[in-house]
């Protein structure tokens, strides 16, 4: 079974993102702030940050929701072949799927649905050899 691995925000300004969450506490360098993607490890867990363009680098489609909080997770699979296995059940229990599974350029295999609400969920497994 998929394991809860991680929670990400996408945000518009980076600099500005991580002042409000350093506000409430996380431990963030500053040069933080000039990266695409950026990750914490908390006690209770990873969260992620990613730019708009970070998102659009591997989803050109993608557009910020409006009215929607800008919030992803991320399940780990044991293996490429579950991602595909687990996207396939999703889809076919019929949950949207928004990117089918594929072959990420950072050492992934990567599908993306949407629960109930809009929000995107991540599968993801590392690729053979990474």
């Amino acid at each position: 079974m998929p394991t809860f691995s991680l929670t990400g925000i996408v945000v518009s300004d980076m600099a500005r993102g991580l002042a409000f969450y350093r506000r409430l506490g996380l431990e963030i360098p500053a040069a933080a702030d000039a990266e695409p993607h950026v990750e914490v490890t908390t006690p209770n867990g990873r969260l992620a940050f990613d730019t708009d363009d970070t998102i659009r680098s591997f989803d050109p489609s993608w557009r910020p929701g409006t009215g929607s909080p800008r919030l992803g997770l991320a399940f780990a699979c044991a293996d490429p072949a579950e991602v595909d296995k687990v996207y396939a059940d999703l889809t076919g229990a019929g949950y949207t799927g928004e990117r089918p599974p594929w072959d990420a350029f950072w050492g992934q295999r990567y599908a993306t649905v949407t629960d109930p609400d809009g929000n995107h969920v991540d599968l993801h497994a590392p690729l053979a050899g990474s």
